[in-house]
Parts: structure tokens; sequence; C-alpha cells
């Protein structure tokens, strides 16, 4: 069969390497891909924001099976077209997709089927914002309401620093429309999980647990990115604490968009906080995490294009998922000033060394090919990823390889899966 997969960051490239282990796979396409990509599949020079264009390919090219890696599309409605074409994609149609789009949305749902979650409340007045946050006491967190990289999500441990996020919000619009209505929240405290799973609306396939390292400097400092890192497995969490994850939210939010009228086929991708009282929602994304697809897609055993087939037919319940028993770690090369300002056309160098080390994978990014050589195209540049027999040692022999790796201005966490090893 023949695949195209959309986007052309480091999720995707995990996805082609995961896709193209399928034998039931012949041929993939990838728009628009990146240097990395390009050795396990044909890259088409088709943005994943030109649905038509993708769709007009699909149907000339015959794919049996697409598969869309980021939010914007799915949010755009890129399913719904396909899907009058006749051509099976993967991915959660218009309305379902709102549960990424909007913050308001996702919060509102989860207070009306009581879900549990941070006690929050919503504005789109600037100046109503402001006044609330003055009566709360920090710390506090500010989230926009809609699609933001994974930029959006202020956690505030001042007053002050509260009412300069929703003034760059609400007032700069540093987000555009994202910010034309916001989440104002309590801090939640505890570890934070993330948990993805298949579903085609009905059955509910859990994956692994994972954790994102989503702030830009060791120790969890510095602003929020699209994330620096992650590992799996997470070793707190239980079969005990899945269990009551299941029962409380996962089913629950299932259920809720079915009654919503939003029915959910896809990857539904659910960012908890295991507090004290339990475990709470923080968020939901309607996709693979990215960096947690690479460090998840690489602890799978099963064949992954069956899973996706089943999904989107509506016979998940007849698939079993495998995993590997061994852990795996990601680090994330970025370009200097991320997520700030950043320049574009460092040379790489190293990536050679790495290629065909077992237990090793290099996930591109943002990068590109420029006379003959790659260099960064990007923030997130390289997702280097590393496989062992538990945490310690992949994380060992991931930074083994990040040392491997050099570009002008590279910048790396060095404490990704420390939280795990303590």
């Amino acid at each position: 069969m023949k695949v195209l997969v959309i986007g052309g960051g480091g999720r995707e490239h995990s996805l082609v390497w995961k896709i193209a282990r399928s034998p039931q796979v012949s041929k993939i396409f990838c728009a628009p891909g990146n240097p990395g990509i390009s050795e396990l599949a044909e890259c088409i020079d088709i943005t994943a924001d030109q649905t038509d264009l993708l769709c007009e390919f699909a149907v000339k090219e015959d794919i049996d099976l697409t598969v869309v890696g980021p939010e914007a599309p799915l949010v755009d409605g890129i399913v719904d077209v396909f899907s009058k074409h006749n051509l099976k994609v993967f991915g959660p149609d218009r309305k379902a997709a709102i549960l990424e789009d909007s913050k308001v949305f996702s919060k509102l749902l989860l207070r009306k089927h009581g879900i549990p979650t941070a006690d929050f409340k919503c504005f789109d007045d600037h100046s109503q914002a402001r006044r609330y946050v003055l009566s709360r006491e920090a710390p506090i967190v500010v989230k926009a309401d809609g699609l933001s990289k994974g930029k959006g999500v202020f956690v505030c441990k001042t007053n002050d620093e509260a009412l300069q996020a929703i003034d760059s919000i609400m007032k700069d619009r540093v987000f555009g429309n994202a910010g034309d209505q916001i989440v104002i929240e309590e801090c939640l405290t505890g570890e934070e999980i993330s948990l993805l799973a298949f579903t085609d609306g009905r059955t509910i396939v859990p994956m692994e647990s994972s954790q994102d390292h989503k702030t830009v400097y060791d120790g969890d400092k510095g602003p929020n990115t699209g994330g620096m890192g992650a590992y799996s497995p997470v070793p707190i969490m239980t079969s005990g604490l899945y269990r009551r994850i299941e029962k409380d939210i996962l089913v629950p939010t299932v259920h809720a968009m079915n009654k919503e009228g939003r029915p959910y086929k896809g990857v539904l991708y659910i960012g908890l906080m295991i507090t004290s009282a339990g475990p709470m929602v923080l968020e939901f994304n309607v996709r693979l995490g990215d960096p947690e697809a690479q460090v998840i897609l690489t602890r799978m055993k099963s064949d992954i294009v069956p899973i996706m087939l089943a999904t989107i037919s509506g016979g998940l319940d007849s698939v079993d998922l495998e995993w590997f028993p061994h852990a795996s770690v990601c680090v994330v090369m970025t370009s200097d000033g991320y997520p700030g300002q950043y320049d574009n056309g460092k040379e790489i160098k190293g990536l050679d060394s790495l290629k065909d080390q077992e237990g090793i994978s290099v996930f591109h990014a943002g990068t590109k090919f420029e006379n003959g050589k790659i260099v960064t195209n990007g923030g997130r540049v390289l997702n280097v990823v590393a496989c062992g027999k538990d945490i310690k040692e992949a994380q060992t022999k991931v930074y083994e390889a990040v040392s491997k790796i050099s570009f002008d201005g590279a910048h790396y966490r060095r404490d990704i899966a420390d939280k795990a090893i303590k």
C-alpha cells in the first residue's frame, strides 16, 4: 500500500520511520518532509496547509492511507476534505479537533462532564482578565485559547508575571487570533505525564506513558517551548494510576465528545498533572506529541499501520498493541535563541557518525539541504533518541550521541530524564 505523511518535523520523521517498518507498505510520500525523511520517503513540495493540493496529490497517486502529523491541518479540516474524496485519513475531523483548537472549549467540556481539571475562568476582555488576576493569589496559569505551537501557556509565579502574560496575549497579540480569548486557571502541583491513546470513538487503546520537558533550560527554567526532550516509560505510572486515568479521564472524555456530537477518531493526547488529589487534565492535543512521539514510536513493537486503519474503520477492538520492554530518551537540539529569535543556515556536522548505530535514531525537525549540505532551518533542529534496557542506560547513550553532533549555536538541555532516574 501507498502512504502519505503530512508534515516536515521530528514527529513526522519518527512516523515515517515507524511506517516504513510495516510489511504492508510499499511506498511512502511525505509533504513537505525534510532531509532526514528523504532517506525513507519521497518528499513532495507541498506544505501541510495546502489542503486542496494535498488532496489532489492523494487522489492522483491513489494513496491508501494519509497520516496527518501537525495539529493545524486537522483544525483546518483536512480530514473532512479527504473523507469527501473517499480517502482514508488518520486523525480527527474538524469538529473533534476543537479539543486542541480551543482551550476554552476543552475546559468547559471538562467542567460540564465532571472530568477532573484545575479550577478556571475564561475571558475575552483584557481589562476584566487583569482585574481577575489582581483578585487571585499567585502562582497562576494564563493560557491563550488557540493554537500557539506549544508556547501559549504561561506559568506565572507572581501576579505581575500573570499581568504581563495577559498583556502579551491580548494586547500585544503575540499569538494573533489565538489570543482573542484566554483561560486563567489555578496552578496545579505534582508530576506531569503525557498519556496518548488510539480511539475509534468507541474503543480506546492507550499507548505507553511519556514525560515531556517543556521549558528551554535545565531545571525546568525559562520560557515554554514546543518540547526540549522526553522519555518513556514514566516510573510513577503504575497500573493502579493508569486504571484511574482510564476510568476518570480517558473514557469520560471520549464519551463526552460523542455526547457533544463531535465523535473523536485518531490519537488523543492528554497532558496530565498527577496531584495529591489524583490525576487532572492540563491540556488536550489531537495528534501525537512532539517529542513524545519519538520516544513512544521507538518503543512500539506492533505494526502501526493496521492500528491506524482500524482507528479509521472502527475496528480498534480487534487490534493488539505490543511494546518493547526497553526505555527511550529523546534530547532536542535547538538553534541558539529559541524559542525567541534565531538564525538559520548553520551547517550540521556529525550526522553520518550515528547512522546505523544500534539503538540510536536521529529525527530531523528543522533542517534543509543547502549547497549539498544539511543546515539548520528552524528552532528545534534535531531529535536524538536512544533506547536502553532502562532510563539510565538510554540517557547515557543519548547524550553520547548528542556529543557527536555539532552546529553553530547548538543548545540542548542536559537533564532530560533526570526526574525518572531520581
